[in-house]
């Protein structure tokens, strides 16, 4: 059993910071990709940025310069530091990690969401 424990939301007014954590615990054998991803009141879930284990990053063009990800392989987390903020960045930000858990299994998990909530 794998979990993904999602940390960091809040409400912060237009042009703050905040930092997003996510951890992974159980039963890993290795983790691949992490990334966050989000979504908005009627609309679907998009990518928001992601890192593999060797340290690789992607990121939407929508927060490109603005957002931060990284990771600490040592303790299974995946962190998004999120700064200059904006109104349209208010979503349900979601942790999601490819996991190898035994050396022929991997999976894709996701975490329960932590609300991001920009007030202008």
């Amino acid at each position: 059993q794998v979990q993904l424990v999602e940390s960091g939301g809040g409400l912060v007014q237009a042009g703050g910071s905040l930092r997003l954590s996510c951890a992974a615990s159980g039963s890993i054998f290795s983790i691949n990709s992490m990334g966050w991803y989000r979504q908005a009141p009627g609309k679907q879930r998009e990518l928001v940025a992601t890192i593999t284990s060797g340290g690789s990053t992607n990121y939407a063009d929508s927060v490109k310069g603005r957002f931060t990800i990284s990771r600490d392989n040592a303790k299974n987390t995946v962190y998004l530091q999120m700064n200059s903020l904006k109104p349209e960045d208010t979503a349900v930000y979601y942790c999601k990690a490819i996991i190898r858990v035994n050396t022929i299994t991997t999976r894709h998990y996701w975490g329960q969401g932590t609300q991001v909530t920009v007030s202008s």
